[in-house]
């Protein structure tokens, strides 16, 4: 007979959590599974992708609203109503969307998605959470500790890191609640990575260099990158992820004469804000934010280092993408970087700030040979899991629930 699971997240826009839960569920064996999915809101790239066996339901339909307009504010009003009303009065929507279900699991995906599982009337099911982010330090609302403690109404508690799992472990006041917290590495397609950066790029050769580099990107023209060095970062665009703080450093550094470039891959709701700062620091020509991209990996692949300018993150799966593609890595000492970069065998560890990001980048661009020694570490490097082996793990935990 097969399991009952219902799954809810926000939507599946362009996020890390959205993108591992996509690739879990694209791993996932159909045979052993009724899924329902449910979102808040039915948008996001990621949509496309999830398989057709899945059960995708809906609260709200629509591109995501990231604006104050005038005409926009009606729509928005009346999502988030919608949204708290059936949140405050959970019943509403097992009376009514959910009519009839009986689940055997329901599995928060994200954090922000406590209360809504927790809250369940189906008092029978067993609950399940997916924590991506360090909870002490998030964009909206750090975590007290008695707000911790609420995680531990989850029978099973998925972290990603070895920070945040310590976090919870501190709090678990039995060895019951310790035993619940349980660390999955993120579920990772490095064969995907490696085939999808051959896609649409000239193959340059170790160790070689062109006056002239041309990358092709989704929906955007050529992009000449002239013989200059150039650091590239892929992410949601919103302050935890610090692009603020890379163009103000870019800047700073052609100030001293020191040229490079910089490209920013993604989008988010502070992307007009960027843009706007882009401007303001005369760094449009240096510079280049290309929005959402499906594929960035040619582009990371082309580059010559990758930067993580995050303020906080849970597990940053972008710099496993990035080490997958051989990369010259520099990154904000942030949740997560330490365990990936072997603290910093593999990658340049800065201080979790402006100045930091900037002593990072100046050492690349004035001592670039000091970055070998991570290039020779990630010749042989193996990754600590595999696709397979973190699909096998998450479902271990859903069979024995």
């Amino acid at each position: 007979m097969k399991k009952k699971i219902l799954i809810r997240i926000g939507s599946l826009r362009h996020g890390g959590a959205e993108k591992v839960l996509v690739t879990f569920l694209k791993n996932l064996p159909e045979d052993k599974y009724e899924i329902d999915l449910l979102l808040n809101l039915y948008s996001g790239k990621y949509l496309s992708e999830v398989p057709r066996w899945i059960n995708v339901l809906y609260l709200n339909k629509g591109e995501m609203i990231t604006t104050n307009r005038i005409q926009d504010i009606p729509v928005k009003a009346v999502r988030v109503i919608y949204q708290k009303l059936l949140k405050i009065y959970p019943s509403l929507l097992y009376q009514f969307l959910l009519k009839g279900k009986n689940y055997d699991i329901e599995f928060a995906a994200i954090h922000g998605m406590r209360d809504e599982i927790l809250n369940s009337p189906l008092k029978s099911s067993k609950k399940l959470i997916w924590i991506h982010n360090d909870l002490k330090k998030t964009e909206f609302h750090n975590y007290t500790d008695e707000e911790f403690r609420t995680f531990f109404g989850f029978d099973k508690i998925m972290v990603i890191s070895e920070k945040i799992q310590q976090n919870f472990e501190i709090l678990a006041s039995t060895e019951e609640e310790k035993n619940k917290i349980i660390r999955i590495y993120n579920p990772l397609d490095t064969e995907e990575i490696l085939r999808k950066s051959e896609d649409g790029s000239q193959k340059l050769e170790a160790g070689s260099r062109k006056p002239e580099t041309e990358i092709s990107i989704q929906n955007h023209q050529p992009l000449t990158i002239k013989y200059q060095p150039t650091f590239v970062s892929v992410g949601t665009v919103f302050p935890q992820k610090g692009f603020d703080r890379l163009l103000n450093v870019h800047k700073r550094l052609l100030d001293e004469g020191l040229n490079h470039k910089i490209l920013i891959l993604g989008d988010g709701y502070d992307f007009e804000n960027i843009k706007k700062l882009q401007k303001e620091l005369r760094v449009s020509e240096t510079s280049t934010l290309f929005g959402f991209t499906s594929n960035p990996y040619p582009i990371i692949k082309k580059a010559d280092f990758y930067i993580l300018s995050s303020r906080y993150e849970g597990f940053p799966t972008v710099l496993f993408e990035a080490i997958t593609l051989k990369k010259k890595i520099i990154a904000t000492d942030v949740s997560g970087v330490r365990e990936m970069l072997e603290d910093g065998k593999l990658g340049k560890i800065v201080e979790n700030s402006e100045d930091g990001i900037y002593e990072g980048m100046k050492k690349a661009l004035q001592n670039p040979e000091s970055f070998n020694q991570y290039e020779e570490k990630l010749k042989d490097y193996k990754m600590p899991f595999n696709l397979e082996n973190s699909v096998k793990s998450i479902v271990k935990i859903i069979d024995d629930l």
